[in-house]
């Protein structure tokens, strides 16, 4: 599958439409422009290939890495539902690296603007934006967009594919296109003659494919409805590839060793201990650390921990302490950004008794269960590779640059991922996987991190320090200061993909803080970039993730002092602002029968406007007298239009847990430079038998589409932190919440 995909990429979606393997592959060219003549782009631009039908039936190009978010399916429905082929019938494959298969829904977000606030004209000037990001070429996996992205785009490959298919049959039958019908594969005649769509398919392709009209949501057979996921048999049944599945002719395994100093390197190393373990063949010199390939993938990792080497030190602060302090000195300097500035929050300040407060959190890792892994075979002059991954043109130009061979020379299979959250984004191991293929040329080497090493060499979600003052008068808040400290993410990982450091206001860095719908008169909020070169990447939720701890906690601290009801008070601050938001708000109070925990519990709420989609949680605490128990929690959310109900609740639902798991235990710590967390039971996640019993009500009032993929997790750490008020009457203001409390782990 992976082979011929790469071929297909190569020979045959360069130009159009045009046969393949006695099929045809179809796309939309240039979205919103003129679809009369595809196979003549203006200026080299390029067909959206989605779709290819062929005598072994319908296999539909999803363009997003699949990392157990279900993807896949929701895209294979959005080109099946319009191409009208039955569930049964339809095959997904990975979208090869190209173009032709940017994110254009990544620019929605460049706005400096509040979402939930955009005018139509902001809209207008954000889709603009997509459009134009074709020329960037940006195949990313990211920003809960892939839906949003797709929604349109796909929906009119499988139209136009099926208009195309129509008018072929209509020449051949002698009719006109509009008294063909379609269905399950075959266009049917008016007196039942059903032509297949794979007797159709070469001839559809060598011509301009149709302006096609889009169904309305009430003809909808597939899309709005829970569908059985594409990739679930091949996952139950462990057929499912990913990169350590990659079995090749003489292929050998890789493990790394890499200096646990962050930013310091090698002095030297000695490979003999490497070399006396049985199965070890190689030991290389990486420059920053060693490779050692061996037999297979166990002795290559006791290989690797056998070397001796000599590391020199890092330039970074030494520890913990040291790095906080660093992010502490930001607050000295010039903020970088002041994305929300209303009214006269220094008067409204001065004029009242403030609340004063500041919260902390740490160091977070992806934590993903499958390590990072990649396998690649240099030969004939070519570099093949496969591994999981969030951005395949970035991969394809990393590895290019690591085996010292032009990006046209390298082929990249995307596998099944075992999550990535961010993390897969980055390109190291693919960097590292190219390295080792160059210096055994003709042999594939499958590169796995062990988890040590996947530990210790991650781009982390930045510890951010949070400064906040607050006054309320007549059960409101008046007045909302909000100053943040942290790396920049967008400045690190965007510099990394594209040799350039970015400049301006980081949105990324205050979004959560000061793009939530609450009408408070004098708002303020500040972001300031810290000078410290930890490794800090996108982390599942990315700013929102630790500010909307700092916003919702505070939130409930002014509710506390106004003497209000916390969901109430928010309530009160939403309503007039944003009515979808107000919505989820009193869903979720409904759902968790809000004011009447259970004797011995109690709850706490949340909420948080990100990546289009207003989300609120209710989580319950319970004490179980050998400590601290998450029994249940309520989530209500509204994405706007819903595709497939059972991954938007899945996703959900995975969120919260991600989001919960980091509150109660996530923190990375420093000595030396060097992450001291090195396995799951020093950077724990919640179990099954401590997870909590979730309900997921979903809404449907946003007018336009959000993400589902990290909305789920924003609201989780800071409804848990005010539930644990709620209970003890610890008001914790810094993560993990095991410091302040004994939970249940």
């Amino acid at each position: 599958m992976a082979s011929r995909i790469g071929k297909v990429t190569r020979r045959t979606l360069l130009v159009g439409a045009v046969a393949v393997a006695g099929g045809a592959a179809f796309g939309v060219w240039q979205i919103r422009r003129p679809l009369d003549n595809p196979l003549a782009p203006e200026r080299g631009a390029t067909l959206n290939p989605f779709l290819i039908i062929d005598g072994d039936g319908v296999t539909i190009i999803t363009p997003r890495a699949e990392m157990g978010q279900g993807i896949h399916t929701t895209l294979a429905a959005l080109v099946a539902e319009e191409l009208d082929v039955a569930w049964e019938q339809v095959k997904s494959w990975h979208g090869p690296p190209s173009a032709s298969y940017f994110n254009g829904a990544l620019m929605h977000a460049a706005l400096p603007v509040a979402e939930y606030a955009m005018t139509g004209w902001q809209t207008a000037l954000a889709e603009t934006l997509g459009r134009a990001s074709r020329v960037l070429g940006l195949q990313v996996t990211g920003g809960s967009t892939s839906t949003v992205d797709a929604y349109e785009r796909l929906r009119l490959a499988g139209a136009g594919a099926r208009e195309a298919l129509k008018a072929v049959a209509a020449e051949r039958l002698g009719v006109e296109p509009a008294a063909l019908s379609t269905a399950d594969g075959h266009v049917i005649a008016p007196d039942g003659i059903r032509l297949p769509y794979a007797d159709l398919a070469e001839a559809a392709a060598t011509r301009p494919v149709p302006q096609p009209e889009l169904r309305d949501p009430s003809q909808w057979r597939l899309l709005g409805r829970s569908l059985p996921r594409l990739d679930m048999v091949a996952k139950v049944t462990g057929t499912a590839e990913f990169a350590t599945d990659i079995k090749l002719p003489g292929l050998k395994c890789a493990a790394l060793r890499l200096c646990p100093h962050l930013g310091g390197g090698m002095e030297g190393f000695d490979p003999a201990p490497a070399l006396a373990v049985a199965g070890v063949e190689e030991v290389i010199d990486l420059g920053d650390g060693v490779g050692v390939v061996a037999r297979n993938t166990w002795a290559a990792m006791q290989g690797a921990a056998a070397v001796e080497v000599t590391w020199t030190p890092s330039p970074l602060p030494q520890d913990t302490d040291a790095m906080l302090a660093r992010i502490a000195e930001a607050f000295e300097g010039r903020h970088n950004s002041r994305m929300r500035n209303d009214g006269d929050p220094e008067g409204a300040l001065a004029g009242a008794a403030p609340l004063e407060v500041e919260y902390r959190v740490p160091f977070l890792h992806h934590s993903t269960m499958e390590p990072m892994s990649a396998t690649a075979w240099l030969h004939d002059g070519q570099l093949e590779l496969w591994c999981g991954n969030q951005a395949p043109r970035l991969h394809v130009d990393r590895a290019a640059d690591a085996a010292g061979i032009d990006p046209a020379d390298v082929t990249l299979h995307t596998t099944y991922m075992g999550g990535g959250f961010g993390r897969r984004a980055e390109s190291d191991f693919t960097h590292y996987a190219a390295k080792l293929a160059a210096a055994l040329p003709g042999t594939p080497i499958r590169l796995t991190y062990s988890r040590e090493e996947d530990m210790a060499h991650g781009f982390f979600r930045p510890a951010a320090i949070a400064r906040m003052r607050g006054a309320v008068a007549d059960g409101r808040a008046v007045a909302f200061d909000a100053q943040v400290a942290a790396p920049s993410v967008s400045q690190q990982a965007i510099g990394r993909m594209t040799g350039r450091r970015m400049g301006g206001p980081d949105k990324g860095h205050v979004e959560g803080l000061f793009d939530q719908p609450y009408a408070i008169p004098n708002c303020r909020v500040r972001g300031y970039l810290a000078d410290l070169d930890v490794p800090v990447g996108f982390w599942r939720a990315v700013g929102n993730s630790q500010n909307a701890f700092f916003h919702e906690c505070f939130i409930d601290e002014l509710a506390h002092a106004a003497g209000a009801d916390p969901l109430a008070f928010r309530l009160r601050h939403i309503r007039e602002r944003h009515a979808p938001s107000a919505r989820v708000l009193e869903a979720v109070a409904e759902m968790s029968d809000w004011g009447n925990p259970p004797e011995g519990h109690a709850h706490g709420v949340a909420f948080t406007f990100s990546f289009g989609t207003p989300t609120a949680q209710v989580v319950e605490l319970t004490d179980t007298g050998r400590g601290l128990k998450i029994t249940r929690a309520w989530i209500a959310c509204d994405p706007g239009r819903v595709l497939d109900p059972a991954i938007v609740r899945a996703q959900m639902e995975s969120g919260l847990i991600y989001g919960l798991s980091a509150a109660v235990t996530g923190e990375i710590t420093f000595a030396e430079a060097a992450v001291e967390q090195r396995n799951f039971p020093d950077y724990d996640a919640l179990r099954m038998h401590t997870a909590p019993r979730i309900t997921v009500r979903i809404l449907e009032d946003t007018p336009h589409m959000g993400g589902v993929g990290e909305p789920g997790t924003p609201p989780a750490a800071p409804a848990l932190a005010n539930a644990l008020h709620a209970l003890t009457g610890t008001r914790a203001r810094s993560l993990p919440l095991k410091h302040h409390a004994e939970f249940i782990v």
